[in-house]
């Protein structure tokens, strides 16, 4: 196989998966108020809403609100723990669009910033990003996907910031609750 024909199934794979990655960013959005039903199914419902509600690409869903609203039905610490791996799971659509090397950007200030931080500081970066409340952390995915960072790496780290994350949100929407309580 020539070196052309590599190169044209690579880019053929890479403008599919970014392709599959908008349909399923637009029709997560479409949908969002189907994807509510899943709190039925307790902390495994928790753990889907969290994967579809950060696997859209740059379109933020409320997967925050949604992680503190279960923190007053359901155990805080497990609503986060399940809201975090499945946030870190979503995550990947990010990742998948820089890796595939075809997501395009306007190259701003801020998205250069990001990728100069994930080549510095790529674990570091990860985890804060993902803690922070943003709806921009898909820059961080995607720079870690363009950078070529280990997926188990980025999977790792952004996990972790998920998860502290999500702590301070269903613990926040248990003690909200609790203030108004007799």
């Amino acid at each position: 196989m020539t070196t052309n024909t590599k190169q044209h199934r690579l880019l053929i794979v890479r403008v599919l998966l970014l392709l599959v990655l908008v349909i399923f960013t637009i029709l997560l959005v479409i949908n969002r108020d189907e994807i509510q039903r899943f709190a039925r199914w307790g902390y495994v419902g928790v753990f889907l809403v969290s994967i579809l509600a950060n696997a859209t690409i740059i379109f933020p869903m409320p997967g925050v609100v949604f992680t503190s609203m279960m923190g007053i039905v359901y155990d805080p610490l497990l609503v986060a723990l399940s809201a975090g791996c499945g946030a870190a799971l979503g995550e990947l659509t990010g990742y998948l669009a820089g890796y595939s090397g075809q997501f395009v950007i306007d190259r701003k200030d801020w998205y250069d910033r990001v990728v100069d931080w994930m080549s510095r500081y790529g674990n570091l970066t990860v985890l804060i990003l993902a803690f922070i409340p943003n709806p921009l952390f898909d820059l961080a995915g995607i720079a870690a996907g363009v950078l070529k960072m280990p997926v188990q790496r980025f999977l790792l780290w952004c996990t972790l910031g998920k998860i502290l994350k999500m702590i301070i949100f269903a613990y926040g929407g248990n003690a909200l609750i609790l203030l108004f309580q007799p």
